[in-house]
């Protein structure tokens, strides 16, 4: 997704490096998404700190970190990068990373600073050290009945059979490496009611940030919805499909993912939904600039995205459950709809269609969630801890 220059407050405010030995850990390194630019900023305050993970594609990620790019830290991967095909598809090793987690000792630091949507958490500490977990999420595809299901049939037709048995055995490493956490850090207050659900411990929130442009669009918008991210199934962008197909409107779909896939496949001829793949940054900043509006159907832990389209004045149809009810104001910046269902986001975008929505206003409240106020957080707790 877009990422712009930090503002000039945030680069005039050096924090003074965390004093003590740290290690990174990450679950794995092969694209940079919302979870990479949350440890790219963690790495930000430990610097030289090396980074332990379980699966590192190189060619695909590049440097680390990226702001480093000219002298890039260590990456420890795994015994998992050594399996043909581990980098291009990691999900098929689910089963043993559990185990590859917990044979990587890490060494004998102050600090652990785990980064984690998945067993980053498993990896062995020293019992000197303090293990502070960022958690993006529990595992939602083996905790989350509904999501489990979906992510089911997106998994090698092999191993459908065997995957509740698989969850069930992911669950009970995942509850066992959270024991391990001192400290759990969640994305937003969705994530932290998660993790007590899933883990029973309690956490700080602390939200990731977006890096928003000077100034919004002000000028007119072109006639389309859009859709931004990588499209697996929980993001349900099915429900964008299905809402604008039956109220005849264009529909620009921006990503990848099994779910973007199928739905673009045999496409009919003069279909108004069009699927654009992965694009570069600068192409997704102008259609950010350019859409009616951003549709963000999913529930989803946090969400960077509905925070990257209001800073260039792009109002928001989200599902009201989930990170985007701590990102999107109602009637303000966007519309909450409150049922998953092709009707009830139809019925949102009509009424977007019906509301003037300030770009002012949506830029401002992007820019609540800045990185400073990210990166102090975040240095006060790793200093206390």
């Amino acid at each position: 997704m877009p990422r712009h220059a930090a503002s000039r407050q945030d680069e005039s405010t050096e924090l003074p490096p965390i004093a003590r030995s740290a290690v990174l850990t990450h679950h794995w390194l092969v694209r940079r998404r919302g979870g990479e630019r949350v440890l790219e900023g963690l790495a930000r305050l430990v610097p030289g700190a090396p980074l332990y993970t379980l699966i590192h594609d190189a060619r695909a990620y590049g440097p680390f970190p990226h702001h480093e790019a000219n002298s890039p830290r260590a990456v420890h991967a795994s015994l998992l990068q050594h399996l043909p095909g581990a980098c291009r598809r990691h999900q098929p090793l689910l089963p043993l990373m559990p185990a590859a987690a917990r044979l990587m000792r890490l060494p004998p630091v102050d600090l652990v600073i785990c980064s984690d949507a998945a067993i980053a958490k498993a990896m062995r500490a020293a019992d000197r050290s303090r293990v502070v977990c960022y958690c993006h999420s529990p595992m939602r595809y083996v905790w989350e009945p509904e999501i489990s299901a979906r992510y089911r049939e997106e998994v090698p037709r092999a191993l459908r059979p065997l995957w509740p048995a698989l969850c069930g055995y992911l669950r009970r490493c995942d509850a066992a490496a959270a024991r391990r956490v001192d400290i759990f850090v969640a994305n937003s207050r969705h994530v932290a009611e998660r993790i007590r659900r899933c883990y029973g411990r309690e956490s700080v929130v602390v939200h990731p940030w977006v890096d928003a442009p000077p100034a919004p669009h002000m000028g007119r918008r072109a006639d389309y919805y859009l859709c931004v991210g990588h499209h697996v199934g929980y993001k349900r962008l099915d429900l964008a499909v299905a809402a604008c197909e039956r109220l005849g409107r264009r529909l620009v779909v921006i990503g990848d993912g099994p779910q973007a896939a199928r739905l673009g496949r045999g496409r009919p001829p003069g279909s108004r939904v069009e699927f654009l793949g992965r694009q570069p940054d600068r192409v997704v900043a102008e259609h950010y600039r350019a859409a009616r509006a951003l549709l963000f159907p999913g529930e989803e832990d946090f969400g960077l995205v509905p925070l990257e389209a209001m800073a260039h004045g792009c109002p928001v149809v989200a599902y009201g459950v989930g990170g985007a009810v701590e990102t999107v104001l109602d009637g303000r910046t966007g519309r909450l709809f409150g049922e998953p269902t092709v009707e009830g986001l139809a019925a949102a975008i009509l009424d977007v269609e019906r509301t003037e929505f300030d770009p002012g206003a949506l830029h401002a409240r992007a820019r609540e969630f800045s990185r400073e106020r990210f990166m102090r957080a975040m240095h006060a707790l790793l200093t206390a801890s």
